[in-house]
Formats: structure tokens, C-alpha cells, sequence
């Protein structure tokens, strides 16, 4: 018995250490500790495939010869999932986004291009126009759609979508859905889910009055505004104007029975009396660049000072007092500006997630994980996007290339007060005293002469750990020793 025991409590020991490995191994796991890339990363020196805080799962949500939209989320880790989606949408000139709404809000910024855009705002139709530059927002369930009347300018458009109100119905594996009002059988629009006799009763036309709107359009989301054959069943609903499209977009949304509204009558049923029936008479055209119809006027990053500048760079961040529709979906907007090997001073997001998308330039985002080591050393070029959880530690340098600017969103509408942590503004310097001296190990006199080194604050001067000129590189690495013959001690170098 007694060597049994012995056994047992041997055995015993054994689980007990191989438990503890294994939870070891799952708690440096949660914060990547364990990969070799996670802590290291010389001076300079850009660390690959860490770049699990990358917007790199890019999906088409839509498609076509018009244009398309693609969104941006991170990989679907436990512990660093995103809770936010950024969608780019590209439009051809003359093209439009057709009728529809999300069980998501939207928050656009015009990256490039100018763009008339229609939506349902508390029960009321609203046309704002926007340029480069504009914020607008969109609420979950307000029908919208999107318009590039430019004649030779693709339209580009940076959006925000808020999840947070979808009911968690996956029809696709984006994280929302949409609603098409418009379509046919691509997209199929929601009218053609209901009885055929049903509709026909709503709108007052016959049934195959109706299927004629409802399955003509096979051209995808986005389509065109003229066809050389054929004229766009948009463009003469575009043609329409003005208020009475309410009457639609409200129709589809809130399924109510308004056919009868209609004030004018013609003896026989055209196509133009079918567009009246769904969308409304046509109104007297306006020329005002902020629309019409209520709702609110769109904010332009580009006409607003900076709320920080210095010699090496700005910034400038818009929340719910600056503009009051970002506190109806609880986002913040940000756009940066880093002259060339610059950096945004290290610092802490205390009240949301940050999500940048480049828009110009080259650089490198640092994140770091709560214990203190490298979560993410990540080149960035235009296009790339990242995030930045909540209360994570980062940065962003400027290549010695040239200026660095990204925008992006935050999952707050408050000022966010971000905690630089290194920097004439940092919390160092606010809390300086015998506890951090105590609590790195050194004087007090030697803290406070690292502390007081960088005089500048939030953008500090340019630095080693810049990532270097790529062009210079390049011509560095093309020049280099085609053949190398040695004789004796003397070496002769031969370049290309």
C-alpha cells in the first residue's frame, strides 16, 4: 500500500505541473507573449506577422461594373475581436448606390469626389450634398442611397458601420444586413417577399404593373444612371426629385398603405405614372449645396482648425459637441497629419477603440498588450487599416519618406482625452514624484531628467525608429556586388 500511495502522489505531482504548464501556456497565449515576434523588434526594425490589430479580413459585400464596397473587420481571435466594421465604397462616375437601409448605423466620411445623398430623417425626406472632406451620419433603419454625379471622378467613401443594433441575424458573415427598397431579382428588394396581390392592393396597380418594377433591375446594388439602349429605371427615379420620394422610402420601411396620396391621375397606366404612385410627384429642383428637407448639415473635417499643431504634424478629432448626430451612434472621428519621420506620442484610449485607415504616406502602428510586451509592429501603407482596443498602449511614426495621415473612427462620441505617456503632456510629467521614481527603481533626480528630455508634446520630432525611405531602399538594394573577385587581400567590386 504504502508504494501505491507513493505512486499516487507522484502521479499527482506530475498532473498538478502539467496543469500548470498548460495554464501558463494559455495565458501567455491570450496575450501572444509566447511568439517570438511579440517582444521583439530592433531599433527601426518592423516586426512581420504580428499584425493581428490589421483590418486584413477584406470582404466584397457588393460587386458590379458601378462600383463596389468592401468591408474591413479584424480575424475572429476570443480575446481581440473587433467590435466595429469599416467599409470602403467605391463609385463610378454616374452611378448610384440604390435605395436601402441596415440593421447597422453608418457614419460616411468623403475620402474623395462629391456625392448627393437621400435618406429618411424622423420621418421626413432629407437630400444633403457632400464633398470631399464631409461627416455625415446615417441611422440603423433610416432607407438611404447614394448618388456620384460626377461626369469623370470615381466617388470614395470611408464609413463607420455600428453593429450594435442588429439582431443578430447572419444572412451574411459581414456582421450586418441590408434592406434593399429598390431592386429586382439582383438585388431582390423586399417588396418581393410579400403576395403578389398583397402589394398590387398596396400600391393600387394590377399585378403585372407591379412585377415590372419588381424584376427588371439585374444590374447588382450599385448600377449606373444611363444606359446607351435602354433608360435606368433610377435615373427617372433620380429625375423625380425633391420631397415625395419620402413617400416611398417611408412606404418600404414602415409598410404603410400611401398609393392613394397621389394627386395627379392619368386615364391610362404609363411608366411615369407608376414612378408617381412609388415615389411621389415631382417638386421644384434646388441648387443649395447643403440639400433639402430636414435633417442635419454635413461637417467638414477639412474646414476645421486642428486641435493640436506643431512643427512636426496636426490633429484633429470631431465628437458629439462638435457635431451632435456622432452622439446618436456614440462614434468620434479623428484625422491625422505626421510630417515625415514623426511620430504621435505614445498614449492610452481610456474611453474607446480606435479604428485608422491611411489615407497618405507610410509609417508603422506600435501596440502593446497589458503585460508589457509587443502586441503589434505594423508597416502601413495607404489603404491598410488597423485597431486599437481599449486602454491597449500605441503609436504611430511617419516614414523619413514623407507626411503620414490616416482618419478613423472611435467607439465613443465623447472627448476620448487620450493619456500620453510619454511627452511634455504626459502623465509622467503631471504625476512626477518620489512614487514612479520608486516604482522604476531610480532617483528622483534621474527621472526627472529622463522625464524632462522631450520638450515637445502629443507630436514629437522625427527619430531613429522611423521606418526608412522605401525608394532610398530600394536604390540601396539594386546596387548591389555583381561579381566579387578576390586576389590576395584586394577585393574588386563590380555594380550593376
Amino acid at each position: 500500500m504504502g508504494k501505491i500511495s507513493v505512486f499516487l502522489l507522484a502521479l499527482l505531482v506530475v498532473c498538478f505541473a502539467l496543469v500548470a504548464t498548460v495554464g501558463g501556456y494559455v495565458n501567455e497565449d491570450e496575450w501572444g507573449a509566447e511568439e517570438e515576434e511579440g517582444g521583439g523588434g530592433g531599433e527601426g526594425e518592423i516586426v512581420k506577422g504580428n499584425n493581428r490589430f490589421l483590418l486584413q479580413d477584406s470582404m466584397h459585400v457588393v460587386k458590379t461594373d458601378a462600383g463596389d464596397m468592401r468591408v474591413m473587420s479584424s480575424g475572429g481571435h476570443r480575446f481581440w475581436r473587433s467590435p466595429m466594421h469599416v467599409g470602403l465604397i467605391t463609385m463610378e462616375p454616374n452611378s448610384l448606390f440604390i435605395p436601402q437601409y441596415l440593421d447597422a448605423s453608418i457614419v460616411l466620411f468623403i475620402r474623395r469626389g462629391e456625392a448627393r445623398l437621400g435618406h429618411i430623417y424622423k420621418d421626413d425626406f432629407a437630400e444633403r450634398h457632400l464633398k470631399t472632406g464631409d461627416v455625415y451620419r446615417i441611422a440603423s433603419g433610416s432607407a438611404f442611397y447614394i448618388v456620384n454625379t460626377a461626369e469623370s471622378h470615381r466617388l470614395h467613401i470611408i464609413c463607420s458601420i455600428d453593429t450594435s443594433e442588429n439582431y443578430g441575424w447572419q444572412w451574411h458573415n459581414h456582421g450586418f444586413q441590408s434592406y434593399f427598397v429598390g431592386g429586382g431579382t439582383n438585388p431582390t428588394s423586399i417588396l418581393s417577399g410579400f403576395d403578389p396581390s398583397t402589394m398590387s392592393t398596396a400600391f393600387n396597380v394590377s399585378i403585372d404593373e407591379l412585377r415590372e418594377i419588381t424584376t427588371r433591375q439585374q444590374s447588382g446594388p450599385i448600377v449606373y444612371l444611363s444606359d446607351s439602349h435602354t433608360p435606368s429605371i433610377w435615373s427617372k427615379f433620380l429625375d423625380l426629385k425633391e420631397h415625395q420620394r419620402l413617400a416611398h422610402l417611408k412606404r418600404i420601411v414602415h409598410l404603410e398603405e400611401e398609393a392613394n396620396q397621389v394627386e395627379e391621375e392619368q386615364p391610362t397606366w404609363s411608366f411615369r405614372k407608376l414612378l408617381i404612385t412609388v415615389f411621389g410627384e415631382e417638386k421644384n429642383k434646388g441648387d443649395d449645396r447643403g440639400g433639402r428637407g430636414k435633417g442635419p448639415d454635413a461637417y467638414n473635417l477639412y474646414d476645421r482648425k486642428p486641435d493640436f499643431k506643431n512643427d512636426y504634424g496636426w490633429s484633429t478629432a470631431l465628437d458629439e459637441h462638435d457635431y451632435s448626430p456622432l452622439g446618436h451612434s456614440d462614434v468620434g472621428v479623428f484625422l491625422v497629419n505626421l510630417s515625415a519621420g514623426s511620430m504621435m506620442a505614445p498614449h492610452v484610449n481610456p474611453r474607446a477603440v480606435e479604428y485608422g485607415i491611411v489615407l497618405k504616406g507610410t509609417g508603422s502602428v506600435q501596440i502593446v498588450f497589458p503585460n508589457g510586451t509587443l502586441a503589434m509592429n505594423a508597416k502601413v501603407s495607404e489603404g491598410d487599416a488597423f485597431w486599437v482596443p481599449r486602454y491597449f498602449p500605441f503609436c504611430q511614426i511617419a516614414s523619413r519618406a514623407g507626411p503620414f495621415e490616416f482618419f478613423g473612427f472611435t467607439t465613443s462620441a465623447r472627448n476620448n482625452r487620450p493619456q500620453f505617456l510619454v511627452g511634455a503632456n504626459s502623465l509622467l510629467q503631471t504625476m512626477n514624484g518620489p512614487e514612479f521614481a520608486a516604482a522604476f527603481g531610480v532617483s528622483e533626480e534621474r527621472l526627472r531628467k529622463i522625464v524632462n528630455a522631450q520638450r515637445e508634446s502629443t507630436i514629437l520630432p522625427s527619430s531613429s525608429v522611423a521606418p526608412p525611405d522605401e525608394t532610398v531602399k530600394r536604390k540601396r538594394e539594386r546596387v548591389i556586388p555583381k561579381v566579387i573577385r578576390s586576389f590576395g587581400n584586394d577585393m574588386i567590386m563590380e555594380f550593376d
